[in-house]
């Protein structure tokens, strides 16, 4: 099998890219995005009333002593509350409609990726640890769609904020403004600075989330071994350093990121002190009044607060957007080639296998099957053997077409492969591995799985030929009874015997079988191999056996060594060549 590890992310190179394909899943919301608009400005408009009827009220109180109206002066009171409660409320409604539609992008990202992943070759799944896929299902889609339900609304916001309090500043007093037109430059050349820092650091904390959850992932199922080897110290060894560098990576992100709204504060506290002191000399000449500063301030406080928070939401929106290229990376993988166009449903199959100069390699540099011809006729029973490595679960693989061979031919009923379609080609065969694999439901839907429509009779005949009906029936709720996830409340054996008892119920005319009773005992290996010959009658059934005790009945025994079948034949026949047959058989019961 071709090496697994953690896919290796590349830094973020297409930022204005991946912030487009975003875009396209924003566009299905567009008519709600619209009224999120319309209402963001509404909002906007309503709260930058307030410091203009602050500054009145500010200037109707410095009237002085007896010249103060206090009836103005709550006026314009009441009226700057009354405008603020309804652009809160306003922007609460934004809020929940923001949180649904993230809700809903999530959701169609995350069902886009899933389809996606189940189109995606074996070879896809071979060469990325699960853990990594798992993390850009969840992790990364949960911090595209909270960048969303949040991030969105104050950009949005944003614009008419510091839009709309730039003209008040300038209607009120050109020469104030211009101290905080001064400090834009150095904002803007700031953030820009920053976002070089801290995107490539955003890209690789999302990297190495992804490694840690791998990691966990392969640990996780391996832990019994780990136990049984007292292997607990060296994991949790290893895990502190796929740790350390998953928090070394979070912490070099966020030191960066969080050093941008302390910073941007600064500069406009800086703003703000020279405002105070221009405007002081202002009044004292008499250009501007207390209410026309106090309404200026507000509004310059009006006017950074947005770019301050940019400055924040910057780092979530790097974040997001390194998450988001993990996601696309995923959904632009390479899929299954394309049936041919010319491609034909498999029907009626008979079974006629055949490879003729067979040759395949995982990596292109290095070839595991060489020039590999054999026949499997129709009905006959092929055992598959040989040492590890010799390439006997790579010819099931290119059988089933997980892999395309690179050269040579492989046919089924006098046809090549390519011929038929994918779907159909695989639809005629059914598998019984040896990695078993069940799902979290009723054992009744684990054997009935791959056969819609299974009634309950054919189901439990099945469970008889596989000898797993008794133990079914023991359990409390019989075939209703809910197994864990793959299996993981019930022995090795019991899920191997579920898996057999599945196959024999699909209506397949070939079959593969992958050491499928290794994990029975012997008396139970005997009668379900006796059951299996029995119903495999007419159908084309490969073995890749290791106990070569058991497929001395075989019709063919293919003998792989390297890459190439070195011997073919009978049992019997092989045994009296005395070659490498032979000495496998030989070692295993010397």
């Amino acid at each position: 099998m071709p090496p697994r590890g953690i896919t290796v992310m590349k830094k973020p190179k297409d930022a204005r890219g991946t912030l487009r394909k975003l875009l396209k899943y924003l566009r299905r919301y567009q008519p709600i995005l619209l009224l999120v608009l319309l209402f963001s400005v509404g909002s906007n408009i309503l709260s930058l009333l307030g410091p203009n009827l602050a500054g009145k009220a500010v200037n109707e109180a410095a009237a002085g002593a007896g010249h103060v109206n206090f009836a103005a002066v709550k006026y314009y009171a009441y009226r700057m509350l009354l405008v603020y409660m309804i652009s809160s409320v306003i922007t609460i409604g934004i809020n929940i409609v923001m949180m649904y539609v993230s809700k809903g992008i999530a959701r169609n990202m995350r069902r886009d990726v899933f389809n996606k992943l189940m189109r995606l070759p074996v070879s896809f799944f071979d060469r990325n640890a699960a853990g990594d896929i798992i993390s850009r299902v969840s992790y990364d889609i949960d911090v595209v769609s909270t960048c969303l339900a949040t991030d969105v609304v104050a950009i949005l916001t944003s614009f008419v904020t510091v839009l709309g309090s730039l003209i008040m500043m300038l209607i009120i007093s050109p020469l104030l403004s211009v101290v905080i037109l001064v400090t834009i430059p150095f904002s803007i050349s700031y953030t820009v600075y920053m976002r070089k820092k801290t995107q490539p650091r955003f890209a690789k904390r999302s990297k190495a989330y992804g490694t840690m959850n791998g990691f966990v992932e392969e640990m996780l199922s391996g832990q019994k071994s780990i136990q049984a080897y007292a292997y607990e110290d060296q994991v949790c060894a290893d895990f502190d350093r796929v740790n350390h560098g998953a928090a070394n990576a979070y912490y070099d992100a966020d030191y960066y990121g969080s050093t941008m709204g302390p910073t941007m504060g600064c500069i406009n506290n800086i703003s703000l002190a020279l405002v105070g002191m221009l405007g002081s000399a202002l009044y004292m000449f008499g250009s501007v009044s207390l209410g026309q500063i106090s309404s200026f301030i507000l509004y310059s406080r009006r006017f950074s607060g947005p770019i301050n928070e940019i400055a924040n939401i910057i780092n979530e929106l790097f974040s997001a957007l390194s998450a988001a290229e993990r996601v696309f990376n995923l959904l632009e993988e390479t899929e299954e080639a394309a049936d041919a166009a010319a491609a034909a449903e498999l029907k009626d199959v008979k079974g006629d296998v055949e490879l003729q100069h067979v040759s395949f390699g995982y990596d292109p540099g290095k070839t595991i099957l060489h020039d590999l011809s054999l026949r499997a006729d129709s009905g006959k029973l092929i055992a598959i053997v040989g040492p590890t490595g010799a390439g006997k679960s790579t010819i099931i693989n290119l059988l089933m077409r997980f892999y395309d061979a690179q050269g040579g031919m492989i046919c089924v009923d006098e046809k090549e492969i390519h011929s038929y379609t994918r779907s159909s080609l695989r639809g005629a065969y059914a598998m019984v591995l040896q990695d078993t694999w069940l799902f979290n439901g009723t054992i009744f839907d684990n054997i009935a799985y791959g056969k819609e429509g299974a009634t309950e009779e054919e189901v439990i005949r099945a469970a008889k030929v596989a000898h797993i009906h008794p133990f079914i029936m023991r359990l409390p709720q019989g075939y209703q009874t809910v197994i864990s996830d793959n299996g993981g409340n019930i022995s090795k054996g019991q899920k191997q015997l579920l898996t057999i008892a599945r196959a024999m119920l699909y209506d397949a005319r070939m079959l593969i079988l992958d050491e499928a009773t290794s994990n029975v005992d012997t008396g139970t290996e005997r009668q379900v191999q006796d059951a299996m010959r029995r119903l495999m009658q007419d159908k084309t059934c490969f073995v890749i056996a290791h106990r070569l005790s058991t497929i001395k009945n075989a019709d063919l025994i293919l003998v792989v060594n390297d890459g190439d079948v070195v011997e073919q034949g009978t049992h019997e026949e092989l045994m009296k060549k005395r070659g490498f047959y032979h000495k496998l058989y030989s070692a295993q019961f010397e």
